[in-house]
């Protein structure tokens, strides 16, 4: 039993074998020259195909091992395009696109020799109206414009699944090759260096009639349950780094030494950690127990428990990772030291997906519909 979830010996074994893994090869202070290197070795231990059907060449597990590898990923800050590629361009595969798009697509994602991102409303929500890519007819086929100006991994992907909007407000699906004429990608230059973003600039790219993926009546609700999976693997990834500050503080606060005792032995001290612990373990519960019935709940129930899962990762990630900073006094923000990047991080990650403040909304709409 961990955290309210039983995890089987399989599940066991996948989590200890990422912790070891990542553990030696993360890449957070690495060049990203090597980041190559990385996803060929993640590719050989099969993480890209764990969500995948077998029938696509997939492992066929589930939501709680995506969540496992998240979590162990979020703690070694890992830099790689699986939040994008495999939890979302996967995601949205799996739930918006038609029959001949998942048989074409997933098996090449599957194995990693293909990477994508999904290109959705800025901070990655599902809102048709404020899609910034347009679509038309342009004779059997289609045309966009516009610009997508934060996508994520954007300057590795080999496509992406592009939601564009027609100028009657309806929405479609479509799959864009990063060699695509009419298409400008411009690497950003970020405070968190650990998620690489890009700006994707539309201009006239022309598709095919078979460009566009999506089964039109899957496409509201495949989307909207989308970004719900990947807030909750996003809040799976949020745990992972809050327990990495927890274990930093601790470990520090052992070997600082004031008035000749390690100030771990300070009850402030021990109280600020304390309350890192309760907030931690708190949203893991939530993450594994959501992860865990992911496939059981409906639409409705599913945005609600994730965005309970959303708002308390993204608060215990902040909250471990201002600490860990105060508690490392005044080496906590320097670059020698691992706080500040885990402080970049849960920064970043609590503004996509929605704010906290937008799913704190969600969940009390949800509950006083019910009442």
């Amino acid at each position: 039993m961990e955290n309210g979830v039983l995890l089987s010996d399989e599940q066991l074994v996948l989590q200890e074998t990422a912790a070891s893994f990542l553990a030696e090869f993360g890449n957070a202070r690495k060049p990203p020259s090597e980041d190559g290197e990385l996803w060929r070795r993640l590719c050989e231990l099969g993480w890209p195909a764990v969500q995948v059907p077998e029938e696509f060449d997939g492992l066929g597990l589930g939501a709680v091992e995506l969540a496992l590898l998240m979590e162990e990923m979020g703690r070694r800050l890992l830099r790689s395009p699986f939040l994008a590629s495999v939890v979302l361009a996967q995601t949205a595969l799996l739930h918006a696109a038609d029959a001949s798009a998942r048989a074409r697509l997933l098996p090449g994602l599957a194995t990693g020799e293909r990477r994508a991102t999904l290109i959705l409303a800025p901070g990655m929500v599902w809102a048709p109206a404020e899609l910034p890519i347009r679509v038309r007819r342009d004779g059997a086929g289609w045309m966009l414009d516009g610009s997508a100006l934060q996508v994520l991994d954007g300057d590795s992907a080999d496509l992406a699944f592009v939601a564009a909007r027609f100028d009657d407000g309806s929405a479609g699906l479509f799959e864009v090759g990063a060699d695509a004429v009419g298409l400008e990608r411009v690497p950003l230059s970020v405070w968190d260096e650990t998620r690489p973003q890009s700006a994707w600039h539309f201009r006239g790219v022309r598709l095919e009639a078979s460009g566009r993926i999506d089964t039109p009546q899957l496409l509201d609700p495949g989307l909207a349950r989308t970004v719900a999976v990947g807030a909750l693997h996003l809040a799976a990834e949020q745990v992972g780094g809050a327990a990495q500050c927890l274990d930093l503080s601790v470990a520090y606060t052992k070997e600082r030494l004031q008035f000749g005792r390690p100030i771990a032995s300070f009850q402030a001290v021990k109280h600020r950690c304390a309350e890192m612990m309760v907030k931690l373990e708190t949203a893991r519960s939530a993450v594994r127990g959501i992860a865990a019935r992911v496939d059981r709940l409906d639409d409705g129930a599913l945005q609600r428990d994730c965005a309970v899962a959303r708002v308390l990762a993204t608060d215990a990630y902040r909250f471990c990772a201002q600490e860990a900073v105060q508690l490392h006094g005044g080496v906590g923000f320097t670059w020698e030291y691992d706080p500040q990047l885990h402080f970049k991080r849960a920064q970043w990650g609590s503004g996509w997906f929605g704010g906290a403040s937008a799913w704190r909304e969600q969940v009390a709409a949800s509950l006083l519909d019910a009442a």
